[in-house]
């Protein structure tokens, strides 16, 4: 039998590049939660491969941007940082042919990284004219030349395979440190308060799904039902009365997707029961948010 490969790959770029569908694609099935809206993913999470002789730990980070206006938008820049700690492969997510201020603030924090690093050029298969992209990748295999690079779609799996083999062959040699079965480090309640905030964001304007999180206060199994009573948090009482919408139709159209989702992810029938609550300045108050569960 050949020798067992395992290691942390952290998953980084600026917001909004494709790096939660890439980790969900990349798993085979929905873990990190996804929307349009950049700063949707707010936490480190693992997602656990295990195949063969290889277990690739993946961590979906939050997007590293410069707007730092809230402690809330510092919490994300230093978890997404910390993710670079002691990791045995970078993997840098870009989108196509743009190349940001945010794509230089995350180049400069990688850089000087001593692990194998990895660059998926992300949404390739939108670019019509393949000339341009590849004078793009000529451009950035001169700026990171110890780089290999890759152009992906992480929405539509293509060259994923290839993204795969070039991470898995880059990782140290050494024994599992999960169980095989295990696919995150996160808690159910997690994912089912995360799954709910999904919804939030994909469903509202640009503004309040920045100033809403979810917290689940309930979450039993009563015979095959699976009970989750979750709190969504807000900074002011118009956004509760915008989430909430004409008769409840906005937070009832909010609970039967997640709802949805829910009983994919838990195998199970799943009841769900929401409720909203003004609580101001939690996203810009250090207390409130490791109250939360916004640990470093």
């Amino acid at each position: 039998m050949s020798e067992l490969r395992c290691g942390y790959v952290a998953v980084v770029g600026r917001p909004n590049v494709g790096k939660s569908t890439l980790v969900n694609h990349i798993l085979g099935q929905k873990l990190a939660i996804t929307s349009r809206k950049p700063q949707t993913t707010r936490q480190n999470m693992l997602g656990i491969k295990t195949e063969g002789n290889v277990q690739a730990i993946y961590v979906d980070t939050p997007g590293i941007h410069q707007n730092t206006v809230t402690a809330l938008n510092n919490y994300m820049n230093r978890v997404a940082q910390q993710a670079l700690r002691d990791v045995d492969v970078a993997l840098f997510v870009v989108d196509r042919m743009r190349w940001t201020e945010e794509d230089e603030l995350v180049f400069n924090r990688i850089k000087h990284l001593s692990c194998p690093l990895i660059v998926a050029v992300n949404k390739a298969d939108r670019l019509e004219d393949k000339t341009q992209l590849l004078e793009h990748l000529q451009w950035l295999s001169e700026k990171m030349p110890n780089a290999e690079i890759v152009p992906i779609s992480a929405l539509h799996n293509q060259n994923l395979e290839r993204l795969e083999q070039l991470v898995n062959q880059s990782l140290p040699v050494s024994p599992f440190y999960y169980a095989e079965e295990q696919i995150t480090d996160r808690s159910s309640r997690y994912l089912a308060a995360e799954l709910v905030r999904e919804k939030i964001t994909r469903q509202l304007g640009a503004e309040l799904p920045y100033q809403a999180t979810v917290e689940v206060e309930d979450f039993k199994y009563e015979g095959r039902i699976l009970h989750i009573h979750a709190l969504i948090l807000v900074e002011r009482d118009g956004q509760k009365k915008i989430l909430i919408g004409e008769k409840g139709e906005r937070i009832k159209r909010i609970g039967q997707e997640a709802r949805k989702d829910m009983e994919v992810l838990f195998d199970s029938k799943v009841m769900l029961n929401l409720w909203v609550k003004v609580k101001g300045g939690w996203s810009d108050d250090e207390r409130a948010l490791r109250s939360l569960g916004y640990l470093d």
